[in-house]
């Protein structure tokens, strides 16, 4: 899609917010933070990721960004929904609702197992490591919590929808929630076959941009989500 966008036009700026916004911004993520740590901490997650890639989408074009994405070109197929004498039929609406409702279930059994396998480790952790070993580590105390949360997840190849039942279970465990936060934005934003992928279509300096975009956001993310827990105004 990413390619497509950039192929027909789309200026670099909304092409590279959509890139970030994507991942971090897609209902399963939403939904997932809503159930688990209520409407307060979701809101703010939302605030905080649009916000930064909006305005990161624009700075990368002002500074000229667009020039380091490589002419990689999107194959076209023609295009077969058009009766020949004006616009689509009721025939073309009916296969288009069966395609929406096939692809919707085939989503649901691609997100299902991350989910499992999400609940599977959190409750290996909520049953075998210490309450003061993950706070130590990743406690609100630690200061370098959030950075090495953040590193942790930018590599890390899990998906959100297993990240995020594992992050509550550490979260109750007494992991930091600034901590939390980086690590399912580092984990959701950015992952390794996420970056080799994205080598093919961007130049090295862009590619960088991109993986410091999402460390950014994962650090200042957690950093407000750990201030406005200190000061009480959401519940960790």
């Amino acid at each position: 899609m990413l390619v497509g966008l950039v192929d027909v036009g789309i200026p670099f700026g909304i092409a590279y917010s959509f890139l970030i916004a994507s991942p971090l911004l897609n209902p399963v993520i939403f939904f997932l933070l809503l159930a688990l740590f209520g409407i307060g901490p979701t809101l703010v997650y939302t605030v905080i990721t649009f916000t930064i890639a909006v305005v990161s989408g624009i700075l990368l074009e002002r500074a000229g960004y667009g020039r380091y994405v490589k002419a990689v070109m999107v194959e076209k197929t023609g295009c077969c929904d058009c009766h020949e004498a004006g616009g689509p039929g009721p025939s073309v609406h009916k296969r288009r609702i069966t395609h929406s409702l096939g692809f919707a279930w085939t989503l649901f059994r691609q997100v299902v197992p991350y989910l499992v396998l999400g609940a599977a480790i959190g409750a290996f952790i909520y049953g075998f490591i210490p309450e003061e070993l993950i706070v130590a580590i990743a406690g609100p105390q630690n200061p370098l919590a959030i950075p090495v949360a953040a590193i942790i997840g930018v590599p890390m190849y899990i998906r959100a929808e297993t990240v995020i039942p594992i992050s509550a279970v550490l979260l109750e465990k007494g992991m930091g929630i600034g901590a939390v936060m980086a690590l399912i934005i580092g984990g959701a934003g950015a992952s390794i076959p996420e970056v080799t992928l994205l080598a093919s279509i961007f130049k090295r300096r862009l590619l960088v941009a991109f993986v410091i975009t999402v460390f950014s956001v994962a650090v200042l993310a957690g950093s407000i989500f750990q201030f406005l827990a200190a000061g009480g105004f959401i519940v960790s």
